[in-house]
């Protein structure tokens, strides 16, 4: 086996306004999750970067959108296997509010193709990456769970 092992910190974002989640469709050009799941705003923090820089600049890059409050809520880990490289991730979630903007992709040739504000009541879990799927769980029975 030649796999290779990469780390990789990123920051997410989970925006929730009128009962629909934030989201972004992965583009032929993901890394570490397959093209065409729906995955939360963000991605690597790059060497130096704060985190809450990280996330800023990739909601913008991947959203159009700038955050209003950013508050850190839970972190993950992950193990993923993809294209001959085994990648350690550590992810950390953020309740992100955002300015008033219209919510398209910014940048060019980038791991995202789409974004789209979808109805929690619609978000099935088979099209949702590993951490878009832990992210709605905090909305369902984690942190940010209403009750």
């Amino acid at each position: 086996m030649n796999s290779r092992v990469r780390a990789r910190v990123s920051a997410y974002a989970l925006v929730v306004q009128d009962e629909r989640l934030l989201l972004t469709r992965l583009s032929d050009a993901s890394p570490v999750f397959a093209p065409g799941l729906w995955h939360l705003p963000g991605g690597g923090i790059d060497p130096g970067e704060q985190p809450d820089e990280a996330l800023a600049r990739e909601l913008l890059e991947e959203t159009g959108l700038q955050p209003a409050d950013a508050r850190l809520i839970d972190a993950r880990t992950y193990l993923v296997h993809r294209n001959d490289v085994d990648w350690n991730l550590v992810s950390l979630f953020y309740a992100v509010t955002v300015k008033e903007g219209a919510a398209r992709v910014v940048e060019v040739a980038g791991s995202t193709d789409q974004v789209r504000w979808i109805p929690l009541r619609d978000l099935r879990e088979a099209a949702l990456t590993p951490a878009a799927v832990d992210g709605l769980r905090m909305l369902r029975e984690g942190p940010l769970a209403a009750g």
